[in-house]
């Protein structure tokens, strides 16, 4: 009798069967998930798919064009002219859900360059849709995987491309897939990148026993981590495909068990292992290319990596090589409450949907913020610009966390987009550092208001000065005043005017805005001050009344004050933007970044979520000195004689009980 398949690189810890009570907290926990809307749709799902069959015809239709420029007088090879079209990711993890994106990979012949895939898809994309379906376009050349992003019919793709130099001519076959390593011959370091998403992807679902146990606890882990905020690859969390490895990785440990139990499983064993061993699903390989394949022993870049995972498909690569000091506390802290949660949850004590509670970034966690805002006066411009910003706020945070007096710098694993109407070039400079003043709200697109409120009902601008013991006032402005933004319709009655978007006529500059928040804790201290210093606190404070005269940024008012300078860090990560070729070659007419100083209780109410309770400011006792406190008892006993002899006590009257 064959000997049953062993998955991973270790024997597993279990191979029992599922108890009775492990089948039905599987059945608990896949219920949870359909009410959580993890599972969308059939007709959602129908709707992908004729969006993917539309980009196949376009990509088809793009080769040809390539085919018939460099060899017009071929036409077997102009006839032949094909492309494929892959996805990877969640979706062909088959673990997407609603508002999922599609990760999807264009493969082209080796005629076919990625200079003419930026320079022919876009047009094309907008020519063969549907009329207005293809939305937020934004072609990134230069990044790590160059990227087209974009909407169609309102569904994010992510769209990558890689040729196949070793084919003149891709097969016509439906199963050709890029399983072969020999396809990977001749590429550069990009397209290699690009293929091995769809070779990673399945090399995972290869590696697991069971694919449906795998896929309901990959849906759980990923709910999970999105609703506690650490799922975001490019702020320093995992992303989907690095989830996916460790829930894989559980699943080979204990082959035969239910979903529930690998979710129990999956924390206890994530935060007890033994980092920076890497998780491994397979051995790692070598193949025919003198590609790099990760290697700690002889790249010593490896040995920087905290908590690697590393890719199955050849060559392996860490999907965590961008994990920080801060993230990994973070991810370790959620684990340990997730552990400690689903061993209540296995036994019956707490519901499935405990582990499904949202973060408490914003509500709880900080007192201190920096937020990055990226800002454009051009819609397009602002797409590329803070896409750009966004990938690099990473590297701010790795710069906050070398402060000395910094424990922890952790990024929010989104950024708020904003739409901003100004009246005047003042205006547009407050908006770009960080004034909310002059927000555009708009009513689930059919609505816009002719004054923003803050959220609150009350329409705000925060406006801090300072007085004379240093604390914060907040004068109450309007936010968008009627006269910046003229309306066909006249508000009836002193209430707010609700005018249908068309009915707007817009007078003054939009600015565009991305804002990044970056949560910190600092270093215990006596010293109840912090201060946050920038190179140029004029410009880059949002509230002129929290700057002192030394230029430093005041977080809470003291006698004693601790200095912490971020200029530098600041300064770094501001020159790392501006030295962009982009920005310096066309952006910078649009285009700008600014860091600015953030307490949670002064954090903007779109931030939170329904039923969430905003921070608020602290009520600061007021310290008496013991020889104040001893001179007011002397006077207020003083008083009290005082009190007495001018008001003698009443004559006593006698009260008698009935007996």
């Amino acid at each position: 009798m064959p000997s049953e398949r062993q998955y991973g690189v270790t024997p597993p810890l279990s191979t029992q069967l599922p108890s009775e009570d492990q089948k039905q907290a599987a059945d608990a926990l896949l219920q949870e998930l359909h009410s959580q809307g993890t599972f969308e749709s059939a007709a959602e799902t129908a709707k992908r798919y004729e969006v993917l069959a539309s980009i196949q015809a376009i990509a088809d239709a793009f080769v040809r064009q390539v085919a018939q420029e460099k060899e017009p007088d071929n036409p077997t090879l102009i006839k032949d002219a094909r492309a494929r079209v892959f996805t990877y990711g969640s979706f062909r993890l088959g673990v997407y859900g609603p508002g999922s994106d599609i990760d999807t990979l264009v493969v082209a012949p080796r005629y076919v360059t990625r200079v003419e895939y930026f320079k022919y898809f876009p047009d094309l994309l907008r020519k063969m849709s549907p009329p207005g379906a293809i939305t937020e376009l934004a072609a990134v050349e230069d990044a790590f995987v160059p990227i087209i992003k974009f909407e169609y019919s309102g569904i994010s793709i992510d769209l990558i491309f890689s040729r196949i130099a070793t084919l003149k001519q891709l097969p016509g076959e439906k199963d050709w897939n890029l399983k072969d390593s020999n396809l990977l011959r001749g590429l550069d370091e990009a397209e290699l990148r690009s293929v091995n998403g769809t070779r990673v992807t399945d090399e995972i679902v290869d590696l697991v026993p069971e694919q449906k146990t795998f896929r309901d606890a990959l849906r759980a882990v990923k709910l999970w981590a999105q609703r506690k905020a650490i799922y975001a690859n490019i702020m320093g969390f995992p992303g989907g495909v690095a989830w996916a490895m460790m829930v894989a990785r559980v699943c080979q440990l204990y082959p035969k068990a239910t979903s529930a139990v690998i979710v129990s499983k999956f924390f206890g064993i994530l935060l007890q292992w033994p980092w920076p061993n890497p998780v491994l699903l397979k051995n790692i390989e070598s193949g025919p290319l003198q590609a790099r394949v990760w290697n700690p022993k002889i790249y010593k870049g490896d040995g920087f990596h905290l908590m690697p995972i590393i890719t199955p498909a050849y060559p392996s690569m860490c999907a965590t090589f961008n994990i920080t000091r801060s993230s990994m506390t973070v991810i370790q802290r959620e684990l340990s409450l997730a552990s400690d949660l689903c061993q209540k949850i296995m036994a019956g004590i707490r519901p499935w949907s405990a582990l499904f509670t949202r973060h408490t970034f914003f509500t709880q966690d900080y007192k201190y913020y920096i937020s990055v805002i990226a800002s454009s006066t051009d819609k397009e411009a602002h797409v590329k610009w803070a896409g750009f910003v966004e990938s690099k706020v990473r590297l701010l945070v790795q710069g906050l966390e070398r402060h000395q007096s910094i424990v922890l710098a952790r990024p929010f694993n989104k950024g708020y987009e904003r739409t901003n109407m100004c009246a005047s070039p003042e205006g547009v400079e407050e908006v770009k550092n960080g004034s909310l003043a002059y927000v555009v709200k708009k009513e689930e697109g059919e609505a816009i208001k002719a004054e923003a409120t803050n959220g609150n009902g009350t329409q705000a601008k925060t406006e801090v000065k300072a007085d004379s013991t240093s604390e914060a006032k907040t004068e109450v402005k309007p936010e968008v005043k009627t006269e910046d933004v003229p309306l066909n319709v006249k508000p009836e009655d002193g209430a707010d005017a609700a005018v249908k978007l068309e009915d707007v006529q817009p007078q003054g500059t939009e600015v565009y805005t991305t804002t990044h928040y970056i949560g910190i804790e600092l270093v215990e201290s006596k010293l109840p001050l912090y201060d946050l210093a920038f190179s140029d606190p004029g410009l880059l404070c949002p509230c002129p009344g929290w700057i002192s005269q030394d230029g430093f940024l005041n977080i809470s008012p003291s006698t004693e004050a601790k200095s912490l300078d971020l200029s530098y860090q600041v300064n770094e990560f501001k020159d790392l933007c501006f030295a962009w070729e982009l920005y310096r070659n066309e952006l910078h007419k649009t285009c700008t970044v600014n860091i600015q100083h953030v307490r949670n209780f002064t954090l903007p109410d779109d931030v939170f979520e329904a039923g969430e309770v905003k921070p608020t400011k602290p009520v600061k006792k007021r310290n008496v000195p013991a020889t104040a406190q001893a001179a007011n008892a002397a006077n207020s006993k003083k008083r009290t004689a005082s009190e007495e002899q001018n008001n003698p006590p009443k004559r006593q009257q006698t009260t008698v009980a009935a007996g």
